[in-house]
């Protein structure tokens, strides 16, 4: 079943500092449902991005705009309180879809997007990500979201540290939750073959982000993208030394990042402290090295090969689904 208002069952995850207005306008355009990642944006910051994403599609300002924003709930517990709150602002812009992740009081975020929308006639769908099925059971019964992100250990950025395989968190959720919200499944996605495995276990759809990471759209350095395209199959792993390295240790508790594997961890594994494992990450920037650049990643960026636009990588994925589900249909009719 495809997000509401698309034609494919393709959700593109907001990731800060990857994704941008224009790559979520060509999802749009491509018949998926895209995200934008809202980081430690200002209100501002995002107003302007999602009118660039009308502008880009032709859409009148009063109109839904069909695409979404994913909030950090640990920043939004920050920000809500301070004198530049965004939820409101971003309601204003009427997107079709807020995601939230990752902080302790969700359902107080959650809450207010509900008790905004009672004030009008448009409704903003909520998605939420879970790393285990009680997460999913709470975002249920609770707090009655409408889609639930399954979110396995193969993503990449970030995501729980001691989150199961996706093909077995998935399958658990879906045992717990036979019925009731969008049920779409995140984690190590990158072609269509892949995603019809996942329609077939009975989600509803799949979430894709390291697969965009090589597009035009993509905000990724030309480095970072090159790393990417020399990626193997085992090119990734999770590690708290990535955000160190990046110097963004300050995720909630358990949660930690999927990054190509190079010398950031080696050094980590060699126990060397951090003063000193900082010390190697600015001078090789410094000599234009990438031996120990950060690029947050999936485990199916070995999959990526191509520079191919958003819109293409986007119709190609759908189109191999599609391929590969009718004929699971031929070999196994009954």
């Amino acid at each position: 079943m495809a997000p509401p208002g698309t034609q494919s069952p393709i959700v593109s995850a907001p990731m800060y500092f990857a994704t941008t207005p224009s790559m979520v306008a060509a999802v749009a355009s491509a018949g998926a449902f895209g995200f934008l990642g809202a980081g430690p944006d200002s209100s501002q910051q995002l107003r302007d991005k999602l009118r660039s994403v009308r502008t880009a599609l032709d859409l009148p300002s009063h109109t839904p705009l069909p695409v979404g924003v994913g909030f950090l709930g640990f920043l939004l517990d920050k920000t809500e309180a301070s004198g530049d709150p965004r939820l409101p602002v971003v309601l204003e812009e009427l997107p079709k879809a807020i995601w939230f992740a990752f902080g302790g009081d969700l359902g107080r975020h959650i809450a207010q997007v509900r008790a905004y929308d009672l004030k009008r006639e448009h409704k903003t769908a909520v998605f939420v990500i879970v790393n285990s099925v009680q997460e999913a059971l709470l975002a249920t019964n609770q707090w009655k979201v409408d889609a639930l992100v399954v979110q396995g250990n193969e993503a990449g950025g970030h995501g729980g540290a001691s989150a199961p395989p996706l093909s077995i968190l998935l399958q658990a959720v879906l045992h717990a939750i036979p019925s009731g919200p969008v049920i779409l499944a995140a984690g190590g996605i990158a072609t269509g073959t892949q995603s019809a495995a996942i329609l077939v276990m009975g989600a509803d759809g799949v979430v894709l982000g390291s697969r965009l990471l090589c597009t035009p759209e993509c905000e990724y350095s030309n480095e970072m993208k090159q790393e990417i395209l020399n990626a193997g199959l085992n090119a990734t792993a999770r590690s708290y030394a990535f955000d160190d390295a990046a110097r963004t240790r300050f995720w909630p508790e358990g949660i930690d990042g999927r990054a190509i594997a190079n010398d950031v961890l080696v050094d980590f594994e060699q126990g060397l402290d951090l003063d000193a494992r900082l010390k190697k990450v600015d001078e090789a920037k410094a000599k234009g090295e990438r031996s120990r650049i950060v690029v947050w990643a999936g485990a199916g960026i070995g999959f990526v090969n191509d520079e191919k636009d958003t819109a293409s990588v986007i119709r190609d994925v759908h189109e191999e689904m599609g391929e590969t589900l009718q004929g699971v249909s031929r070999r196994f009719s009954i």
